[in-house]
């Protein structure tokens, strides 16, 4: 949700809703509103990412398969750089591996 607000996006509907639902929903983005549905804002509010911006990028990076030298020309850093944000999210997710730490945050629906 807050990724679909930093790009402006008007209208937020869960993938449940009701057709019914979804065609009001339209109309009233349609009429200039802004629509978020209460339960989509409500799972929003609730924050348990410990990451920082840079830390899921590097392990969104690293779910792609890039080693660490192409992680850190991709995102213009220093090899060091990189390597400290891979260690600091591994410490926070309690994983071995930067490829443990990809996966689990991508179970948790952080990247």
């Amino acid at each position: 949700l807050r990724k679909a607000l930093k790009l402006r996006i008007q209208g937020f509907v869960s993938k449940s809703a009701e057709p019914a639902h979804i065609a009001a929903v339209i109309t009233a983005l349609h009429q200039g509103r802004r629509w978020i549905d209460p339960d989509v804002s409500a799972l929003a509010v609730i924050d348990d990412c410990p990451l920082t911006d840079r830390e899921t990028d590097v392990l969104r990076e690293t779910r792609e398969g890039y080693s660490v030298a192409e992680i850190a020309a991709r995102l213009h850093l220093a090899e060091g750089t990189v390597r400290n944000y891979l260690s600091n999210a591994m410490a926070k997710t309690q994983t071995r591996t930067r490829h443990e730490a990809a996966r689990h945050a991508h179970q948790h629906d952080w990247l």
